[in-house]
């Protein structure tokens, strides 16, 4: 269940797809140093709703071969009362270009209910080469080197630079590709811009949202298909506040818990 969950709002990133002409220039970054997001992951099974863990995005500077970049952090845990149950310890981590967001380092280190899965990947751009490492538990060392096409992000960049998107300039239905690198593999997905809608959290708080929805990977979590839903604050900040999936078992969500440290004034609440 556990595994699901995590898996299932990291990969809210695979928003994404490869279309010819692609232009993935980012005008604006709305985000900013030490900005932290919070997130209370819930599984709906039948009629139950179950409140199974938590999941933080932070935001930092770093340096990167010698030059500016922002470091972004996702880490994810089970509720220590299912830890004897079903324990879950997500990092994931991704150094970006600090205003292209396009990224030179990935790193993805797992734990979930004994299974172990680790992936590192180097982005050449020089040599036009997406550098990959891996193992799981199931499976030893292995390295890929695959093609690397332009604006490619891994899970953790490709949520912020969805976060940059100008949703004003799209109709509703319309598609919005970007690259998603995932495990070892590319895949070419797409977002679809959804309107404007006024939703209430479970804290009782009205934000004024921005939805989409988008392509989900098949496997073994996800039907595939476009059955990942996600609403953001429309304001300057663009925070996702819901995120709600069907999976092969019942369906999840990533309700906003936090934010602190925002660039801009949070002028999507109705008060």
């Amino acid at each position: 269940m556990f595994r699901k969950l995590f898996a299932f709002y990291l990969l809210l990133a695979t928003a994404g797809g490869t279309a010819t002409g692609q232009n993935c220039t980012v005008k604006q970054i709305n985000f900013k140093s030490g900005e932290k997001v919070t997130y209370r992951a819930v599984y709906n099974w039948g009629f139950i709703w179950v409140n199974a863990g938590d999941v933080e995005f932070l935001v930092r500077d770093t340096t990167y071969m010698q030059q500016s970049a922002l470091h972004l952090v996702s880490r994810g845990w089970s509720l220590k009362k299912y830890d004897w149950f079903y324990k879950v310890r997500d990092r994931f981590e991704s150094i970006v270009h600090p205003k292209t967001l396009q990224p030179y380092w990935f790193e993805r280190d797992t734990y979930e209910g004994g299974f172990e899965a680790y992936n590192r990947y180097i982005y050449k751009r020089d040599e036009g080469i997406l550098d990959i490492i891996s193992h799981t538990s199931d499976r030893p060392y292995k390295r890929d080197l695959l093609p690397l096409k332009d604006c490619t992000f891994d899970v953790v960049s490709a949520i912020y630079y969805c976060r940059t998107l100008d949703f004003d300039k799209y109709k509703k239905g319309d598609k919005i590709p970007i690259t998603m690198a995932i495990d070892d593999e590319v895949f070419d997905l797409f977002l679809r811009y959804k309107g404007k809608e006024r939703l209430k959290i479970r804290d009782g708080t009205v934000f004024n949202t921005i939805r989409f929805s988008a392509l989900l990977v098949e496997g073994t979590i996800f039907k595939g298909g476009e059955d990942l839903e996600v609403w953001v604050t429309d304001d300057d900040n663009r925070v996702p506040v819901l995120v709600e999936a069907k999976i092969l078992v019942g369906s999840v969500k990533a309700v906003l818990t936090g934010m602190e440290g925002l660039k801009h004034p949070v002028t999507s609440i109705v008060k």
